[in-house]
């Protein structure tokens, strides 16, 4: 079994398609049939199923993907790490929205400091993506909020921030004594797109109250979803940091929930078989004194 054989089968399983990894490859559509035969005939397991002229991969395939993916990617980290000594290369970075915008422009400013001869690609997209994207080895480490399901995937701890409601300046609700999750029943809700790690929680925290959620509008953007609510058009949940000084304004008002808590846990991010190297164990060690030292304010 060689490195040849692993690059093949990874090649096939992203492209889902024998011709297309042939010609990403720069080989021949038989050659590249028969390394994937030679695997299965070496590991005794079926890695494609071909049913209607598709490949569709098992469940023998599955393990074999994720185990490929990180070899290839400590041969990758091997070669550079004795080449440069860790101190170049490229490390692929992804954040959320949130994290994106408050924790890791801080975080990248002091590691090109420290850093300087190590390139790093960051990506932002929504939590549901980026975990993705790390088992598929298509990013290094990523900073995300809320849980990390996925077994494969090991998280440490950052600092905590939450979500606040956020209400029209002229919405009635903003001075009530006390404000309920269920007279907020009647929304209209203004939310992140499905996929974010915010919207996972709002969408657990009524789902456990039985109360429905049909949004007037759904969002990628934040900045959107303010103006919207400062327009009338409805109410939000978005994280304290991406709208403190729009609250400080008055531009949007906002208002404590008096039984429900939405902080949330954040998490830097990698895969469980990655090979970190000195600088991205380093960027990591930055992520988490840099969340310290900033955790979010507490919102009346």
């Amino acid at each position: 079994m060689t490195l040849r054989h692993l690059k093949t089968f990874v090649t096939v399983c992203q492209m889902e398609n024998i011709t297309k990894a042939a010609k990403a490859l720069n080989l021949t559509q038989p050659a590249v049939t028969r390394t994937i035969q030679e695997i299965e005939k070496y590991y005794g397991v079926c890695l494609f199923e071909r049913i209607n002229r598709r490949l569709h991969i098992t469940e023998a395939g599955k393990v074999f993907y994720t185990y490929a993916l990180h070899i290839i990617d400590s041969f990758d980290q091997m070669e550079m790490g004795l080449r440069s000594w860790d101190e170049q290369g490229v490390i692929r970075v992804g954040s959320t929205i949130t994290l994106g915008n408050s924790l890791l422009p801080k975080t990248l400013k002091r590691f090109r400091q420290e850093h300087p001869g190590v390139q790093i690609q960051a990506t932002i997209s929504n939590g549901r993506w980026l975990q993705q994207a790390l088992l598929d080895n298509q990013l290094d480490i990523a900073l995300i909020e809320g849980d990390i399901e996925n077994g494969d995937l090991r998280r440490e701890r950052i600092a905590q921030d939450k979500l606040v409601l956020i209400l029209p300046p002229e919405d009635p609700r903003k001075d009530w004594e006390h404000l309920y999750i269920r007279d907020l029943a009647d929304g209209p809700f203004l939310l992140r797109e499905e996929g974010s790690m915010g919207r996972s929680l709002i969408d657990r925290v009524f789902a456990a109250r039985k109360i429905p959620l049909h949004p007037l509008l759904e969002s990628v953007s934040t900045q959107a979803i303010v103006r919207a609510v400062h327009e009338g058009l409805g109410i939000s949940f978005l994280p304290v940091h991406l709208v403190q000084e729009n609250i400080a304004s008055g531009f949007v008002a906002t208002r404590n929930i008096a039984d429900q808590s939405f902080e949330r846990e954040n998490y830097i991010v990698w895969h469980r078989q990655k090979f970190l190297t000195g600088s991205a164990k380093a960027l990591i060690k930055l992520a988490q004194a840099e969340s310290y030292s900033d955790e979010a304010p507490k919102t009346q």
